[in-house]
């Protein structure tokens, strides 16, 4: 069964997770860092599970940050 993405805030310590993520890349190069990423985004996509979702998010993820060139055209959701 496919569910919408969920753009709902839906971490109780948002603080908390991003610390997680922030220490993640202590002490790593930049390659390192991107490589932390993608590994960290295949693990929580394989959680999801549904492509789907996965596409709805990259299809979000890749919008914002090509609106980042005209911070007007930046989608509101």
């Amino acid at each position: 069964m496919t569910e919408a993405l969920n753009l709902t805030a839906n971490i109780q310590d948002a603080d908390g997770m991003y610390q997680l993520i922030v220490d993640m890349h202590q002490d790593l190069t930049e390659e390192e860092s991107l490589s932390a990423n993608a590994k960290l985004i295949l693990l929580l996509a394989n959680h999801i599970g549904d492509p789907v979702v996965i596409a709805e998010a990259t299809s979000i993820a890749r919008g914002d940050t090509l609106a980042w060139r005209e911070p007007s055209k930046l989608p509101k959701h």
